[in-house]
């Protein structure tokens, strides 16, 4: 265990990789404090605050890579559940990225995509962006809203059995690589695991080596006499020199 654990402690050089390929410009302070404390609200308050200053128009700041490079994993998914009402999809984690919009904008089922994060200034960004420009769906009963939410508490947000779709682009990664947030990251995979529907599945997308991340969503994922996670994996590919993949959870009730 002690292995897989270092092995999903990103090392400073890694996490630095990581910093340079989602095109992070900052001064040094707020680069240390990403490293070290991405687990943190002020964090990312400082953060989004800092990328969107008035001198600067707003762009959408997209971890790893954007919409078009997961759009074939994404719709599909959509399309095969059979909830005959709008799908509830959550983009957990948005800050600023156009994920939840794309989908929202693309989807020919109805979807109703929520996009949540921790940071009030990212969904006051997203909501002020979004009314400016107007999106319109392809499907004229979707809908989309943006929400201030700590994604450890999901269950009180949502309640059981509620999602069809969560989307994870780096929130537990990010959880992950913390000093402090080792233990965040299983109860926000734990309470995913518990809004989802019967149906539903949790598509997190990582960089992370399959031997490594996938025996972590397995163990955290699992309650013992009450839930167990099922994992499946995908690679998406390769974006300036680092590997993708789109890992799949599902959960299931265990017998007592």
């Amino acid at each position: 265990m002690a292995v897989i654990l270092n092995i999903l402690t990103m090392s400073p050089r890694r996490l630095g990789i990581l910093i340079t390929n989602t095109r992070l410009r900052h001064h040094s302070s707020l680069t240390t404090e990403l490293i070290n404390n991405m687990d943190k609200k002020a964090t990312w308050d400082r953060f989004y605050t800092e990328n969107n200053s008035k001198a600067t128009n707003f762009k959408n700041f997209e971890w790893f890579f954007g919409f078009d490079a997961i759009r074939d994993f994404i719709l599909p998914m959509l399309h095969s559940q059979p909830n005959s009402d709008a799908l509830h999809v959550l983009d957990m984690g948005c800050g600023t990225s156009a994920l939840g919009s794309c989908i929202y904008r693309d989807s020919p089922w109805p979807v109703q995509v929520t996009c949540a994060d921790i940071s009030a200034i990212a969904v006051r960004l997203m909501q002020e962006q979004t009314e400016a420009k107007a999106v319109q769906p392809q499907n004229p009963s979707s809908k989309l809203d943006f929400l201030e939410l700590d994604c450890t508490h999901l269950h009180k947000q949502f309640g059981s059995e509620s999602l069809d779709l969560i989307l994870d682009k780096g929130t537990i990664d990010a959880l992950l690589r913390s000093r402090e947030g080792g233990a965040k990251a299983s109860q926000v995979l734990k309470q995913c695991l518990k809004v989802l529907r019967d149906s539903g599945s949790l598509l997190q997308f990582s960089d992370e080596d399959p031997d490594a991340r996938m025996l972590w969503l397995e163990k955290e994922g699992r309650e013992p006499g009450l839930m167990a996670a099922d994992v499946g994996v995908q690679e998406v590919g390769e974006l300036r020199g680092v590997t993708y993949y789109c890992y799949q959870v599902t959960s299931r009730p265990v017998a007592q």
